[in-house]
């Protein structure tokens, strides 16, 4: 009988909890389910078809109950279906950046807050964060039923639910507006901003990656989508550099209030026009962190108002400096 291989991902963070591939063998314990999924591939390694969103949805609830403790995780039909192991990588990032100002030690706990600006259906950085660092979380977002669906997947988790807290941004042109008020400080935002700039332009990406997970299948261009993912999810005016650019300006309106604005860019062509805009703002830090998944090369772009000396000053128990 074939040893079935489990190949280190040394791309993903070090601490990361899927840089060893998916254990199928402990996964299909956890959800037979799932096994209906499992196959082994041509280089003797067992996975799923990441095309098939049943799948892919399967998987994820099946790793957030293994690895997180996280019980009856959903998501509404055509909704965005993460993959876990690239959105824990920008959580473990966001740890090392913040132990920057803890002498090196990754702050962990409640009193630390992070503000996820367009937290989806899936509530997904919130978990990440609240169950591996014990991190508290606001998430938002324009869509009410995300918001709903979050809710639900909280209050199944009593554990998240004194942790984790949502609001609808019910004016779509702003993204700090209304959600951070004169009261709040936050130890950081993160980001996951909408990519594309049209629905056309996002149905073309997906037939692409659909494609691209299925070259020995005819192609398509109206795949099933194994991802799902609503307008505001996917696409906006201007694409991803108009909403990190607005994300931007009104950051600038909050420089007391936050310790690190932080978002990824997945188009590194962005980049130049993005510090563009962070010097017309004046931050006093920026720093870019460059993140590896699978095949795909990913960044988050951070920015302080706060000097070099109220960053090390910054008290994480108070969560303000």
């Amino acid at each position: 009988m074939k040893s079935i291989k489990n190949t280190e991902k040394t791309n993903l963070h070090p601490r990361n909890l899927h840089r060893f591939g998916y254990n199928f063998e402990l996964l299909t314990q956890n959800n037979p389910e799932l096994g209906k999924f499992v196959f082994v591939n041509q280089h003797d390694i067992k996975t799923i078809d990441f095309s098939d969103p049943q799948a892919v949805k399967l998987l994820n609830q099946t790793l957030l109950q293994t690895d997180y403790g996280i019980q009856n995780w959903d998501i509404p039909k055509n909704y965005l279906c993460p993959p876990i192991p690239g959105r824990a990588d920008y959580i473990h990032y966001i740890a090392d950046l913040l132990a920057l100002s803890n002498k090196g030690k990754i702050p962990e706990g409640e009193n630390v807050m992070g503000l996820d600006i367009g937290v989806g259906s899936n509530c997904i950085y919130p978990i990440i964060g609240n169950t591996t660092y014990g991190w508290s979380f606001v998430g938002t977002d324009i869509d009410l039923k995300a918001i709903e669906n979050c809710s639900t997947i909280i209050e199944a988790n009593p554990k998240l639910i004194d942790v984790i807290s949502l609001q609808q941004q019910t004016e779509s042109r702003f993204i700090f507006k209304n959600i951070i008020t004169p009261e709040d400080r936050f130890t950081f935002v993160l980001c996951n901003p909408p990519f594309h700039n049209s629905a056309e332009e996002a149905q073309k990406n997906a037939a692409r990656k659909v494609n691209n997970l299925n070259p020995g299948k005819p192609k398509t261009d109206k795949p099933v989508l194994n991802f799902g993912g609503q307008n505001a999810e996917l696409w906006c005016d201007g694409g991803e550099l108009a909403f990190i650019k607005q994300m931007i300006y009104e950051s600038a309106k909050y420089p007391m209030q936050c310790l690190w604005f932080t978002t990824l860019v997945s188009k590194s062509d962005n980049l130049k026009s993005i510090y563009k805009t962070l010097a017309k703002v004046h931050p006093a830090a920026i720093k870019t962190i460059d993140m590896a998944q699978g095949q795909k090369t990913s960044r988050f772009v951070a920015w302080s108002f706060l000097s070099e000396e109220q960053q090390h000053t910054w008290n994480f128990e108070e969560n303000r400096f």
